[in-house]
């Protein structure tokens, strides 16, 4: 499971939200946990005030420190209680300039629960968060293989070890294309059908090719040949077929599937690999037809449908 702490994530944030601590300093190494699936009570990280289901980070702004005003001095009492418990709350936000109730100060203290005040709206806070803590918080996996942007698109180049990957890379690079990550990129899921695809740290603008050694792509090919995230919308699997193999591929369409990754269907295709193919037209050329498949265009049903327009010609 993931986290991140209070500090983390408020350093990140600063400068967009201009965040100030009004108390519970002592409670900045609290962590921010990733939601799990077998709690469905604890669904969100962050939203405005929940007192039914808690949110780890609280965010109020004049409304809800409106409605808090109003209650009985009991139900009032209990609500600061249960806000600023030490179960639930990691951390409680007051936006739009509102006015601090000092009870709130002095339960952020007593409980070491991160108190922070700004002037954005309540619906900016809960956004910015949303959006940091989607991409450090999201479930990764790491896939072996090259991952690189080929005319615009984020494809991954997968296939045993040796069997050529990062030369092709290579010369993908020297055409003009992108290396985002060499031997293990990260993927992570930011949306519903979106994976995101980063590069480990420490193997940034590295690229190792057999007989070469480890090359800095960045040193040799400049600032333009490195990107350091892009979707992942294709994968291409590299592969030594036998005749027999290649016989059952399919000539009309090629060898095509999908393959999950973080439970998202991605578009795989089988490249074989062979003595004087040059796989990087055939890669790019890959790209571009899927490309047009999205956009509708598929070159087989229009070969299919030519070729049964001249049967039906020719039987009149």
């Amino acid at each position: 499971m993931k986290n991140i702490t209070v500090h983390e994530l408020i350093s990140r944030l600063q400068q967009n939200l201009e965040l100030e601590c009004k108390g519970g300093e002592h409670g900045s190494h609290r962590t921010i946990r990733s939601t799990s699936k077998k709690n469905p009570a604890q669904t969100s990280l962050i939203g405005h005030l929940n007192v039914i289901h808690p949110n780890q980070i609280q965010v109020l702004g004049p409304t809800e420190l409106a409605y808090l005003e109003q209650l009985g001095n009991n139900s009032r009492h209990d609500i600061f209680q249960q806000l600023f418990s030490d179960i639930h709350t990691i951390m409680v936000i007051v936006a739009e300039g509102a006015a601090i109730p000092p009870e709130f100060m002095r339960l952020a203290d007593t409980n070491n629960i991160p108190l922070f005040h700004c002037h954005v709206s309540t619906h900016e806070v809960i956004t910015h968060f949303q959006y940091l803590m989607g991409s450090v918080l999201a479930e990764t996996l790491v896939i072996h293989g090259v991952f690189m942007e080929v005319l615009g698109t984020g494809i991954l180049l997968t296939g045993e070890s040796g069997i050529g990957k990062s030369e092709l890379a290579l010369d993908l690079v020297s055409r003009g294309h992108r290396l985002i990550a060499d031997d293990a990129p990260e993927f992570s899921k930011i949306a519903p059908d979106i994976i995101n695809g980063t590069c480990p740290p420490l193997l940034k603008e590295f690229l190792e090719v057999r007989g070469l050694g480890i090359l800095n792509v960045r040193s040799i090919f400049g600032d333009s040949a490195i990107r350091t995230s892009k979707y992942l919308r294709l994968i291409i699997s590299l592969e030594n077929l036998s005749d027999e193999q290649l016989r059952k591929i399919d000539r009309l369409r090629g060898n095509k599937k999908n393959r999950k990754v973080l439970g998202i269907n991605i578009p795989e295709m089988t490249l074989p690999v062979a003595p004087g193919r040059n796989l990087a037209v055939a890669v790019e050329t890959a790209v571009r037809n899927h490309s047009l498949l999205k956009k509708g265009y598929d070159a087989a049903e229009d070969f299919i449908h030519r070729q049964n327009n001249l049967v039906q010609k020719s039987l009149i």
